[in-house]
């Protein structure tokens, strides 16, 4: 992974020359998707669980991605599978993470606390000074969240500590899909990865997970869920960065706090005061900036929930 070109809220791909069009409203749908999907999670968790709810989503992408992708796994060298083991890892904290901390705190809350993980991360492989003051600019956007109303002592602690997990695993996310997509061709590697990951989160989710099967409703909601937070974001960002330059596919991907927020009040009925907004927009400045400041590189990857 190239040290300074890590883009802040990107989940997979690999730059190409611009060409735009509709690859903006690729990308905007892709966010949008992505959010709408985790608040059909979020329904589901009363009954399944974040665990069940995480492995039921990473189980059903993998035999649809796992359909599409038919990778030749059988010939892979040792280096190629542990790469795809330590994505299976990363996928299995960073969205398990993510869904234990919107079950505890708004959705909007979440995401901007999980855009930390790829800001630091960008920072420390950088070590340009001006890295690290988006960071710190992200930081204190993530310090305003305690200081907006019905959040402070109501701000679930245990959530936040979620979101920070899952900000770390988002990290380690963006390390090893860059070694997976260097190593194993096509989306055999993210398909067989997102197998393993369903089967880490087997002991914790199982139990949860099970409860759906006898109620179509439910079921319902799982495919939903899979389709609009891990098909469809993938399909449309994949076909965006063939279109897209890094930067501009970076910064739209900067949004994603804001259209969570969003998602969280249309769908959840998550209302977020003023400072809660201005905590948002603060993150999403300093997601821009990292990403409009970055040095060119000739391939990023990155990712998220």
């Amino acid at each position: 992974m190239p040290a300074p070109e890590v883009l802040p809220a990107s989940r997979a791909g690999a730059s190409r020359p611009a060409r735009s069009g509709p690859a903006v409203l690729m990308v905007l749908g892709s966010c949008v998707s992505l959010q709408v999907g985790a608040a059909l999670a979020a329904q589901l968790f009363g009954d399944t669980g974040p665990a069940g709810t995480t492995l039921l989503r990473l189980g059903v992408a993998a035999l649809v991605l796992l359909a599409v992708a038919r990778p030749r796994s059988w010939s892979w060298s040792r280096p190629q599978w542990r790469a795809v083991a330590v994505f299976g890892v990363s996928l299995a904290g960073m969205n398990g993470s993510f869904y234990a901390s919107i079950d505890r705190i708004p959705l909007g809350t979440a995401v901007t606390i999980e855009f930390l993980g790829p800001l630091v991360l960008a920072a420390a492989l950088s070590r340009r000074a001006r890295d690290l003051g988006w960071v710190l600019l992200a930081a204190t956007g993530v310090a305003l969240l305690g200081l907006a109303d019905g959040a402070g002592p109501h701000l679930d602690r245990v959530g936040v500590l979620f979101a920070l997990s899952a900000a770390g695993f988002w990290a380690l996310y963006i390390l090893a899909s860059a070694r997976v997509g260097a190593l194993v061709p096509g989306q055999g590697g993210l398909a067989v990865a997102m197998v393993l990951g369903a089967l880490v989160l087997v002991p914790v989710g199982a139990h949860g997970a099970a409860a759906a099967f006898p109620d179509p409703h439910l079921l319902l909601l799982v495919a939903g869920t899979a389709l609009l937070a891990s098909v469809v974001p993938y399909t449309l960002e994949f076909a965006a960065l063939r279109r897209l330059p890094e930067r501009v596919f970076g910064v739209l991907l900067s949004l994603e706090p804001a259209i969570a927020t969003l998602a969280g009040w249309l769908l959840l009925g998550q209302r977020t005061p003023a400072v809660g907004l201005l905590a948002v927009g603060v993150v999403v400045s300093a997601s821009v900036g990292s990403t409009l400041t970055a040095r060119p590189a000739p391939q990023a990857v990155a990712a998220a929930p």
